[in-house]
């Protein structure tokens, strides 16, 4: 290949391609999910091409596993990975021998007893309460963008929602209520796997979205050919999740916050909150669209580390 790459054998790639219909029909992976899996499914063919091997029935263990011990250190040829990368790329790489000897398509599965490295269980970063509303208003509400960035702002920290989740919402997705309607604002969320969840939108969310709907996002879809986005960019087209993410780092920095902020920030502050608040953990689940309540226990983990340090700062015979 042009860049120095070793092409995958046909039958390895074909295999690859199965796999990956496999789960986005069946399974119902999302987009961005499918992407990742086909970038590690990649790296794995170029390495199993480096290894002279042509067909899925050539892997065996050694195989597997000597390219789970490249990952860290590039031994690949690849970007050396950090322990939760390599993880992810190993599920990856379990999951598709697993596809590959349940099909028939191999005899046995070489990675069955090959598992991915384990990641240090590592805390979401949640921002105070005072910080979020800095941040939130920090932007703008006198021009159409700066009325859509408040708006934008506010629903991910009322709903905790992904910024995917926000970006790819359509206008009769969320119902704000009002004078003919007096149940309350909420959203439909579209999570992983496509799978839908309602979820409320409080007052200051519904306020500042309500204000986009009626001053913001007329002029802005003006500009455009039409299109049901809720989110829109200055072009009236759908709002990018790049886009969005440079929303809420300009406003961070106008607010002064001096730690590194992103979407997934107010997510984790949304729940973190939630649950300092006294909210079920099993409510903030769905709330978040965790599939597992194992998910979302690690938010308990911020809440009693910060009782831990009050605790410490506060009792008078904490230390000796």
């Amino acid at each position: 290949m042009a860049d120095g790459r070793l092409e995958p054998a046909r039958a390895l790639a074909s295999g690859v391609d199965d796999y990956l219909r496999h789960l986005a029909v069946e399974r119902g992976l999302a987009a961005n999910t499918l992407a990742a899996y086909r970038r590690d499914l990649r790296r794995y063919l170029e390495y199993l091409a480096s290894c002279g091997l042509e067909s899925p029935g050539d892997v065996a263990r050694q195989h597997v596993s000597r390219f789970a011990e490249a990952l860290r250190d590039g031994a690949d040829g690849g970007t050396p990975l950090g322990v939760r990368s390599a993880a992810r790329t190993v599920v990856a790489v379990r999951g598709l021998h697993r596809f590959w000897a349940l099909e028939g398509t191999t005899a046995g599965d070489p990675a069955a007893d090959v598992h991915p490295p384990l990641p240090g269980q590592r805390l979401p970063k949640a921002i105070p309460v005072d910080d979020v509303a800095r941040i939130l208003d920090a932007a703008s509400v006198d021009t159409p963008t700066g009325l859509r960035d408040r708006a934008l702002l506010e629903f991910l920290y009322s709903t905790g929602a992904r910024i995917s989740e926000a970006v790819g919402l359509d206008v009769d997705d969320i119902r704000l209520g009002g004078a003919d309607d007096d149940g309350p604002a909420v959203v439909r969320l579209f999570g992983k796997g496509s799978k839908a969840r309602l979820v409320p939108l409080g007052s200051y969310g519904a306020r500042a979205v309500d204000d986009y709907l009626v001053r913001g996002r007329p002029a802005l879809a003006g500009k455009g050919a039409g299109t049901p986005a809720l989110f829109l960019n200055a072009r009236g087209g759908r709002l990018s999740r790049q886009s969005a993410w440079t929303i809420l780092k300009d406003a961070a920095e106008r607010a002064k916050i001096d730690r590194d902020v992103s979407p997934h920030t107010l997510r984790h502050s949304f729940a973190t909150h939630l649950l300092e608040g006294g909210a079920d953990v099993r409510v903030v689940q769905e709330l978040l669209g965790h599939a597992s309540v194992t998910t979302t226990q690690v938010y308990t983990l911020v809440t009693a580390e910060t009782l831990r340090e009050v605790y410490a700062a506060a009792h008078p015979r904490a230390r000796g």
